[in-house]
């Protein structure tokens, strides 16, 4: 209920309702907390940004704006429903999916979804506005997009006040009452008895609707045209339904997936990173890499409106993923001890092929759910019939991964169940010759970011779930320097000259093409763009009338990577021994960490110490600066 104001014109608070509203907040955020795996972070800033706007929406004179950003699957939107349902406030919740494509929504603006949905004016509405980066207003190259339909979004970020510059619904429903009653009199004129007839549920609802009525619809419904048409003429008169919707006190929470921030998404199909770096990349994602990434889809003013709460979720580290595993293990069990009466014993063997074959780091908790029900569910299912059928109430299911089956244990009974998880197959048919050759190649990568940066590399992996997809080498976060810069172009060569150093420049594979792009990238951005070339001191990187002849660099930019190729050659022929041994180790194990990775370098001559994964490598600048001034 509404409070009503005092004699100064102030409202009084209920301290009543705004302690209960709090519980109940309190309450939602353990709930959620105990759904949600790997996110409290994001829960408790989440349940702090709306606390105003749920337990006391009389304070606020403009709408709250809450954004959260992450990539795919870590559970922007199921945490948001989630959310809703716990406060009990489904009613008061509207759910939006803004876009440019005209084939997604007959709606053209924000009014009309609001409209629609039965969002009434001044009410304190939860309006989510997901997928976000599909309502670009820049196209890719920074063009503004001609005709973006929902341009009142804008107005509803600006200050909550939506605009109704015209009402063809209301000329419509006018028109349409006026013809029903011009029937009924002209049908009674004739000589008909006709009761008095009602608008109907259907008239009514739009009557209110249109109008943006507060009454109860079965009382509308109970109006004659005539009544209705009356109504509908008397607010067109008085012009109140062109008036600004007011949502100065809704609660607008955008959500979105931005590549451009988190640019670890692009490898969404590899299972073979190890999670915990995926994690510490997305960990590093700031509110400024956001904004900077909101600046290439929208206009640096559409940026601002967005405001400054940004929500940015980290991707699951592995523990995450196991208890996940966990959780749902426990799921399947409890289950089936409900409905059978069958108590189900899970051995961790089968938690971890589940791990193997179900976690994809980029993509979040959906692949899990799937390959529980493929590995786990689907099997246990067989099992579950003999127990039945035999009497049994118990089962017991581990996984042996020498034998590539799955064993249950039915009463006294052995079962055993062929399996090979999906991506283990596609490891396991990685052939041997194509392992030797990536692990050569990672290994070159491996031994020259040892030598240039005294680190170990974080992961090193030589065979992976992919037909495709070579192995990797994941460094850490580099702060760029124009020295950082041409070590990088050197790891960067390794791999390929590594290839030609063992088998010969014949059998070099073309693995080595991302790597030479990045190293040719570096250099153009070395002299064209840093100006740490001393011949060029201009930058040759400004567009339109700035720009400069390119052209011109293009033989110091050769030049430079081919001098750089001969070094990286002379620097692993060096370290030869060290290359074959590595590569060697890295064959056989097809994934080694930075601690081990460091304990073979260093039987070879090669110092590198094993860091966080989160440590950014950077000049010691401080001592620097305190040493420069004596």
């Amino acid at each position: 209920m509404p409070s009503t104001p005092t004699a100064n014109g102030s409202i009084p608070l209920d301290r009543e309702g705004i302690a209960a509203r709090r519980t109940r907040l309190e309450e939602a955020r353990e709930a959620l907390k105990n759904h949600f795996v790997g996110i409290d972070r994001i829960i408790d800033e989440l349940c702090d940004a709306v606390m105003v706007w749920y337990v006391a929406p009389e304070l606020l004179t403009r709408p709250v704006i809450v954004n959260l950003w992450g990539m795919t699957g870590v559970g922007k939107t199921d945490l948001v429903r989630r959310l809703v349902r716990a406060l009990d406030i489904t009613d008061r919740f509207v759910e939006i999916e803004l876009s440019n494509a005209d084939s997604t929504t007959w709606h053209s603006s924000v009014v009309s979804r609001l409209s629609e949905s039965g969002a009434l004016e001044g009410r304190p509405t939860f309006m989510l506005f997901d997928e976000i980066q599909r309502f670009n207003t820049l196209d890719h190259e920074g063009n503004p997009v001609p005709n973006t339909k929902f341009s009142d979004f804008w107005e509803l970020l600006s200050d909550g006040r939506l605009a109704r510059r015209e009402n063809p619904d209301l000329q419509y429903f006018i028109a349409s009452l006026s013809y029903s009653a011009a029937d009924l009199a002209r049908r009674r004129k004739a000589g008909e008895e006709i009761p008095d007839p009602t608008i109907g549920i259907w008239q009514a609802k739009e009557l209110k609707s249109v109008l943006r009525l507060t009454d109860d619809l079965e009382q509308l419904a109970a109006l004659t045209p005539e009544q209705a048409l009356v109504r509908a003429r008397g607010a067109q008169a008085m012009k109140v339904v062109y008036e600004p919707i007011d949502c100065s006190r809704s609660l607008i929470l955008v959500s979105g997936n931005l590549d451009e921030a988190f640019t670890m998404a692009t490898a969404g199909a590899e299972a073979d990173v190890d999670a915990d770096l995926f994690a510490a990349y997305a960990e590093k994602v700031t509110v400024v890499d956001i904004k900077t990434a909101l600046t290439r889809r929208f206009k640096p003013e559409q940026v601002a409106r967005f405001g400054n709460t940004h929500l940015i979720y980290s991707s699951l580290r592995q523990r995450d993923f196991v208890e996940l595993i966990q959780r749902e293990v426990d799921r399947v069990r409890m289950t089936v001890r409900d409905r059978f009466g069958v108590e189900v014993l899970v051995d961790p063997s089968v938690n971890a092929l589940i791990y193997r074959n179900g976690v994809f780091p980029v993509q979040g908790v959906r692949p899990v759910f799937s390959s529980v029900a493929d590995i786990l569910e689907n099997n246990l299912a067989k099992l579950l019939f003999r127990a039945v059928l035999d009497g049994r109430a118990d089962i017991a299911i581990s996984y042996d991964e020498a034998a590539r089956q799955l064993v249950g244990q039915v009463g006294p009974e052995r079962v055993t169940l062929p399996f090979t998880g999906r991506l283990d197959k596609i490891r396991e048919g990685n052939p041997p010759d194509k392992v030797a050759n990536v692990a050569v190649h990672e290994a070159g990568h491996a031994v020259l970011y040892a030598v240039h940066f005294r680190l170990a590399p974080l992961q090193l992996t030589a065979r992976v779930a992919a037909t495709y997809v070579s192995g990797f080498t994941s460094p850490h976060p580099i702060y760029d320097t124009a020295d950082a810069l041409i070590r990088q172009v050197k790891v960067a060569l390794a791999g390929g000259i590594a290839e030609e150093i063992v088998f010969g420049r014949e059998l070099a594979s073309v693995g080595r093409a991302q790597d030479r792009e990045r190293a040719t990238i570096l250099i153009v951005d070395f002299i064209r763009r840093h100006g740490f070339d001393s011949e060029f001191q201009a930058n040759y990187m400004l567009p339109n009338e700035y720009s400069m002849d390119r052209g011109v660099t293009d033989p110091d930019i050769e030049k430079m990577v081919a001098r750089l190729a001969a070094e990286t050659r002379a620097e692993l022929g060096t370290h030869r021994a060290a290359l074959l041994a590595l590569a060697e180790a890295l064959r056989v194990a097809g994934r080694l960490d930075g601690a081990s990775v460091a304990d073979l370098l260093a039987q070879h001559g090669i110092s590198c110490a094993v860091r966080a994964d989160s440590q950014l490598i950077v000049p010691p600048y401080a001592s620097l600066l305190h040493a420069a001034q004596g």
